[in-house]
């Protein structure tokens, strides 16, 4: 039987490498997947087109969702917004622009669904975070920053939840093997280079696949999970336990 059979899920992000592969992961697995991001997506069942830092559009979407679906049981927060830049070169408001969609979207997505997941006595929260969460990055400065943040607000978030039976944890990858990471090499001098040292950093001697996430996502979310919650699982080829 599909592990997510008869589930409901929505995915924000869902547009972007790690976010399509998980609407895909799930799908596969049985689940009615309603698939959010800026522009519409198409890895799952339906779209929502929305902007994870428009409090409106968040709020009038969650409603019509929970009207024609019921409580989702499962919520993957995959959207993020980045900022390449130091600290001398940002500002308070790109630092805060970055914040508002990691960590301020997983806020209105938390308010927004919770409460009915609540009354139902069950759910799954999943954020994706980053290993850069725990490690400095040059130029990541405000994304590395929003991600520690996101962390902390889950494992909050899980401690207000337990005793209704909703269950929240984050994911943590390191490099992804993404467009959005191979436009990075490409802005190097010397693209190559870029990615043989970026390889180097992962004891696992590759760059991560968005099936690598997606498959700890759906551990996560689903009901071979039931006990764990408030967790951050490194998914980075063993670039966290190294000093490279």
């Amino acid at each position: 039987m599909p592990r997510l059979s008869g589930k409901i899920a929505l995915v924000t992000g869902a547009a972007g490498g790690i976010g399509a592969a998980i609407c895909v992961r799930f799908k596969a697995e049985g689940a009615h997947v309603v698939a959010m991001d800026r522009i519409a997506p198409d890895a799952g069942d339906e779209a929502w087109v929305c902007d994870l830092a428009d409090d409106a559009g968040i709020a009038q979407g969650a409603a019509d969702l929970l009207a024609r679906l019921g409580p989702p049981d499962i919520i993957v927060h995959a959207g993020a917004a980045t900022e390449q830049a130091d600290i001398f070169t940002s500002s308070p408001q790109a630092f805060n622009a970055v914040y508002d969609v990691n960590v301020g979207g997983a806020v209105r997505l938390v308010q927004a669904f919770a409460p009915a997941m609540q009354d139902a006595g069950r759910g799954s929260f999943v954020f994706i975070s980053s290993i850069n969460a725990r490690m400095g990055a040059p130029s990541l400065a405000a994304y590395a920053a929003s991600k520690g943040g996101l962390e902390t607000f889950m494992k909050g978030f899980a401690l207000d939840v337990a005793a209704d039976g909703l269950r929240a944890n984050c994911v943590a990858p390191a490099s992804i093997d993404t467009a959005m990471l191979r436009a990075s090499f490409d802005r190097q001098p010397d693209p190559a280079a870029a990615l043989a040292a970026n390889i180097l950093r992962h004891p696992l001697g590759r760059l991560g696949t968005v099936e690598d996430v997606a498959n700890l996502v759906l551990f996560l979310a689903s009901d071979e999970a039931a006990w764990i919650t408030g967790g951050v699982f490194p998914v980075d080829g063993g670039a966290g336990i190294t000093r490279r």
